[in-house]
């Protein structure tokens, strides 16, 4: 009788040490945890001639290519850049370790002790793009959830990548921690993406960090669940209660403050009541920021430079100084606006009106919902939760920032005394 095959290819091997690790990792102290983070920061600093010389092969072959010069910023490892991920390393050693609380205990007319346990999700799968500081600060949040994870970066950058997985494998071995508790697939071969994204064996969950056209292939591909937003559709909804003063600072801030991230607003909602009193002076001051404004028929009317606004602006994530603008009726009209082409990001509505507030935000289904805050607040670090992994527009586990805590689960765990089910 022949033995039984098994032969495993290098990303199944890579999942099996990951699943192992997971079992380690599940009951790692916060102290141990913290020590790895502690030890990575330290050889990011000792080590950094070494990983900015690995780190100019990836540039090299960048520029021979012809990456552009974002990207090209993106992709480099300075010393600006290696301190900030020292620092993020030494910032979540320093957070509480978010396993094994306890939920309030529900003791049953029988004495049975009911309580959930926040524990790890398990084996974390990142696929990411060009910047290798999300190799630190992805390993890092896995790490401190008590998660095993395999990461993916892009193949511009990695040689980077490998050199940072090395820090990071040594500084969770000089904690007593397993080593594959992180590990960096170490090709460049876009198959390899592929393939990770169908290891239900050995991966729980999939985080995608990149452009729209990464996530939508995932989100098409992926047999095993993903925690990821695809858009960022995000609207303001200026109410005719609103402190049009406050308001204008407000709506400038959501668009300006970087236009290319997923909380920027992308449509203004504007209440007829106070349009034409407000909406010139919104044209005039993006105006002089640049913002080109799509606006619709009545809107237009109150804003001389802007362009007539197309079906399709209602329904895009810019990414740009552009705006499209809208005048509503009611607050009514602006939610149903936002349920038909939100993508369940991040909306907010200006108003001194606590009804209309608390209407918006019991009923707007997004992962975050404002009164009186502009969408770029959208952010785990703004939120308190000390880092993010990313955003989610999920409607099962997180939604919203997803931070430690968004990396757990809860299980049930009971407790008695020799109770009998009757």
């Amino acid at each position: 009788m022949t033995a039984a095959h098994t032969d495993h290819t290098p990303l199944e091997q890579l999942g099996r040490q990951a699943r192992q690790a997971a079992r380690h990792m599940r009951i790692a102290s916060g102290a141990a945890k913290s020590a790895a983070l502690l030890a990575m920061a330290k050889q990011l600093q000792a080590r950094r001639q070494w990983l900015q010389d690995e780190n100019v092969r990836d540039l090299q072959a960048a520029a021979q290519r012809g990456l552009e010069a974002p990207l090209m910023d993106r992709l480099k490892l300075s010393d600006k850049a290696l301190d900030t991920m020292a620092a993020g390393l030494t910032q979540i050693a320093a957070m509480p370790d978010p396993i094994g609380g306890l939920s309030e205990t529900i003791v049953r007319p029988n004495g049975m002790q009911v309580a959930r346990m926040r524990v790890p999700l398990g084996v974390i799968g990142i696929i990411y793009e060009s910047r290798p500081n999300v190799t630190i600060d992805a390993a890092a949040l896995c790490l401190k959830s008590g998660n095993a994870t395999i990461l993916r970066g892009g193949s511009e950058a990695f040689y980077s990548n490998q050199a940072l997985g090395t820090i990071i494998q040594e500084g969770l071995q000089a904690a007593g921690l397993p080593a594959q508790a992180v590990q960096v697939v170490d090709t460049p071969d876009r198959s390899a993406v592929g393939e990770m994204i169908t290891l239900t064996d050995y991966i729980d969950v999939i985080i995608p960090r990149g452009g729209k056209s990464l996530i939508a292939r995932l989100s098409k591909d992926s047999r095993i669940p993903l925690i990821k937003h695809l858009e960022g559709n995000c609207h303001i909804f200026v109410d005719r209660a609103a402190r049009l003063d406050q308001a204008l600072e407000i709506v400038v801030n959501a668009k300006t403050y970087r236009c290319g991230i997923c909380g920027a607003m992308e449509t203004l909602l504007v209440h007829a009541d106070i349009a034409a009193a407000w909406l010139p002076d919104v044209a005039a001051r993006f105006a002089q920021l640049g913002v080109e404004l799509r606006a619709c028929p009545r809107a237009a009317a109150l804003m001389p430079d802007a362009v007539p606004a197309t079906e399709d602006d209602w329904a895009t994530e810019f990414l740009a100084p552009i705006l499209a603008v809208k005048v509503v009726d009611s607050l009514d009209e602006a939610m149903d606006h936002i349920a038909r082409y939100s993508s369940e990001h991040t909306e907010s509505i200006l108003t001194e009106d606590i009804s209309a507030a608390q209407r918006f935000q019991r009923e707007v289904d997004s992962s975050s919902v404002y009164v009186n805050l502009p969408t770029c607040f959208a952010d785990g670090f703004e939120y308190g939760l000390g880092a993010e992994i990313g955003i989610s527009t999920n409607r099962l586990h997180a939604r919203g920032p997803v931070g430690l805590e968004g990396l757990t689960i809860q299980k049930w765990v009971l407790t008695g005394n020799g109770q009998l089910r009757g």
